[in-house]
């Protein structure tokens, strides 16, 4: 007969995977950030402490453009641990539109996961900054968030994207929106999870590489599977 006790032992196997889920979960910027060209650009992250694995080796991108088409401007990070929490520093580059339009992509070789952070402001070097150029996202009934495509003023500076930030994701990815007041790390990663109002509910992600003759960008597409939230202007997706 099948015992009590052996049933409990399947069914803790059968559920593990789903309570150990866990992900990178960018923090910084947050909404309203702004870096001066020139100066110094910070970002910041809780790492995946239920994995010893999945976040190694983990890429951080500057990115631009609406929720739905992304844009690659450069590599900015690369082999940075994602299974812990840390911080990454860098020379923010100069850019043609200096507007609240930016954002960083969180991608590792050992997961289909991608993380995004809020979206933030690189200013010109003396400061100053103009509006985003796009109130809401495109396309019927666009949410009210923000944004616009940038480019790096020296596109030659750009470094491409790593090829496993080009594959589909698994759909526990957030997608960034504009900026709002809740962090943009507290959206949901599993099964149960609700949905970058930023946004939670499930998504998959499907990727393509298209190379603009002016700035070679990297542009990702994210296909919605189910419902949205958002958060911080974040909209994410859960898995």
């Amino acid at each position: 007969m099948f015992s009590t006790h052996a049933f409990t032992a399947l069914l803790a196997l059968a559920i593990s995977p789903l309570v150990a889920r866990a992900d990178v979960t960018p923090l910084t910027p947050a909404p309203g950030d702004s870096f001066n060209a020139g100066a110094t650009c910070t970002t910041t992250w809780t790492g995946d402490s239920n994995s010893t694995m999945a976040w190694k080796g983990m890429a951080i991108e500057l990115m631009t453009g609406a929720n739905l088409d992304m844009i690659h401007l450069s590599t900015v990070a690369t082999n940075q641990d994602g299974t812990q929490s840390g911080t990454f520093s860098f020379p923010c580059p100069a850019v043609t539109l200096n507007a609240p339009i930016y954002f960083f992509q969180y991608s590792a070789p050992g997961t289909t996961v991608k993380e995004w952070t809020t979206r933030f402001t690189i200013a010109s070097s003396s400061g100053q900054t103009v509006a985003a150029p796009n109130a809401t996202q495109p396309g019927p009934g666009g949410a009210d968030i923000p944004w616009g495509a940038g480019a790096l003023q020296d596109p030659s500076a750009a470094v491409a994207a790593p090829s496993f930030a080009a594959e589909g994701g698994d759909g526990s990815a957030a997608v960034p929106a504009g900026t709002s007041t809740t962090s943009a790390s507290d959206a949901a990663k599993s099964a149960t999870s609700s949905t970058p109002s930023g946004m939670v509910t499930q998504l998959t992600t499907s990727s393509s590489t298209s190379k603009s003759a002016s700035d070679s960008a990297t542009k990702t597409t994210i296909s919605v599977r189910s419902g949205t939230e958002e958060r911080n202007g974040v909209t994410r997706v859960a898995s």
